[in-house]
């Protein structure tokens, strides 16, 4: 018995001064994280000729690029006080205590504790030979005592590598909400400027319009004409002025985004924004760079990689998981039934051991969870290779987008022109009695029309190149991170 007894504490020992040995050594279970590396084009399919590898803008301040000082500010004051900034905030602060909780594994646990009892026995209940003692007695007790799990295999390693994973997802995330910012900012500010150079362009032609209807009365009280061009004049002037109200309503709603996106309430800026203003324009080509680059500068790209890192660490926290368990336990303390010789060293007890933990029988729970993990890490493999197509198919739609729209635009400046100078021909002619008035309302018509679509058409190049700007994955970078 004696033999065996020794020979268990050298066992015993040897057990424990190999998994000290293991520990120091950095033994992890696990597959450990490689950044992919997916296949991407060589050039832009949609960029314009000439510029297929040209190098971008600085995408930092995109939004200087079209010089609107009031855009400008407004992009700052969103900057410091949009909502959901803070919020993105408050999760890079949460997942940095997350890591705190995590990373506190790998230290032991101590905790104390301190007791007064007092007991008295039962005399006419007490059955054992020992005499209770009158009165009862005291006892005094207080200690420490502390658990230390060995990180053997890695698990805890493993934990807050996914942790560490998790603040960079968080970091990740809150550039692309200032990326979605910058973007709606600038979109909803053209949607203002927009709107107003159209209701511009609609009052110009209800007043155009209203001079066609007092021609067509005066001609019609002469004699010169039939009561029909006055009714349809006035049919035309209706139709016109019909469309307003939309427009205001457009121009409106803008404006309360607006001051939501600024974290402020929605009417805070219509003193501001209400004054007329032009639509800003940006170059007539903007170079997007190479495609490869969207991996370094697109935040959700960038955040869909640490997804996956968070993903492949946990599979080594639930592998650890299939294996033995190894503990550092100890208890010190003082423990008197008399107050008077507490401190002393003879009331002193303590206790020290090694303890493993290796679970037996578990019903396939713990190799389920693996395989979890698993199937996990490989949702996020998939995600990233959507983020990274999703992020490819953004820009070459904001290519293309933008380069059309200047061809439309281009197209739409002539017809303006050309409209302008039939509506004044037939107002002319018709004047002169030389023309139907058909041919006034139609080419006011084509007029209001062309003019319309001229400056939905100057909106359009302008939020087209945000889009653009927001493909590249622009604007993060003067993010202050928390």
């Amino acid at each position: 018995m004696i033999a065996y007894g020794l020979r268990f504490r050298l066992l015993l020992t040897l057990c424990v001064v190999g998994m000290m040995t293991v520990a120091l050594t950095g033994c992890m279970v696990g597959p450990d994280f490689l950044k992919p590396k997916p296949k991407m084009p060589d050039n832009w399919a949609e960029a314009p000729k000439g510029e297929i590898t040209g190098r971008p803008p600085d995408l930092s301040v995109w939004w200087t690029i079209f010089r609107d000082p009031e855009l400008n500010s407004l992009i700052d004051r969103a900057i410091q006080s949009n909502l959901d900034l803070k919020i993105a905030e408050a999760r890079i602060r949460e997942a940095r205590a997350q890591r705190v909780v995590v990373a506190a594994a790998y230290y032991p646990e101590i905790d104390s504790s301190g007791f007064y009892q007092r007991t008295r026995t039962s005399e006419n209940a007490n059955t054992s030979r020992v005499t209770a003692i009158p009165g009862g007695t005291n006892l005094f007790q207080a200690g420490f005592d502390a658990s230390w799990e060995i990180d053997v295999f890695g698990g805890v390693r493993r934990a807050v590598e996914a942790a560490t994973a998790d603040i960079a997802v968080a970091v990740e995330n809150r550039h692309d909400v200032l990326v979605t910012l910058l973007a709606e900012v600038a979109r909803n500010y053209l949607e203002v400027r927009g709107s107003q150079i159209r209701l511009g362009v609609a009052e110009k032609n209800i007043f155009t319009q209203q001079q066609a209807l007092e021609i067509a009365k005066a001609r019609y009280e002469a004699g010169l004409s039939s009561e029909l061009d006055v009714a349809q004049a006035g049919a035309q002037l209706a139709t016109t002025e019909a469309g307003v109200p939309a427009l205001e309503t457009s121009l409106r709603v803008a404006i309360h985004q607006l001051g939501i996106l600024l974290g402020q309430s929605p009417e805070s800026l219509l003193d501001e924004l209400l004054p007329m203003g032009p639509i800003p324009a940006g170059p007539p080509v903007v170079p997007a760079g190479l495609p490869s680059e969207l991996l370094r500068r697109r935040p959700d790209i960038r955040q869909a990689e640490q997804e996956l890192a968070a993903a492949t660490a946990r599979i080594g926290v639930a592998t650890a998981n299939l294996f033995p368990k190894f503990f550092l336990t100890g208890l010190v303390g003082q423990s008197s039934v008399s107050g008077s010789d507490f401190v002393q060293a003879s009331s002193r007890y303590w206790t020290i051991g090694p303890t493993i933990d290796w679970p037996v029988f578990t019903a396939g729970r713990l190799r389920a969870q693996v395989q979890i993990q698993n199937e996990r890490e490989e949702q996020a493999a998939i995600r990233y290779e959507r983020t990274v197509l999703t992020a490819l198919k953004d820009v070459e739609d904001a290519l293309v987008a933008y380069s059309k729209e200047q061809a439309t635009r281009d197209s739409l400046i002539k017809a303006v022109k050309a409209n302008r100078q039939a509506s004044d021909i037939a107002n002319e002619l018709y004047t002169r009695g030389l023309v139907d008035f058909l041919n006034v309302l139609i080419t006011q018509r084509a007029e209001y029309t062309t003019e319309d679509a001229l400056a939905l058409s100057a909106q359009r190049v302008s939020s087209d190149l945000v889009a653009l700007f927001k493909a590249l994955g622009g604007g993060w970078e003067v993010d202050q991170t928390p």
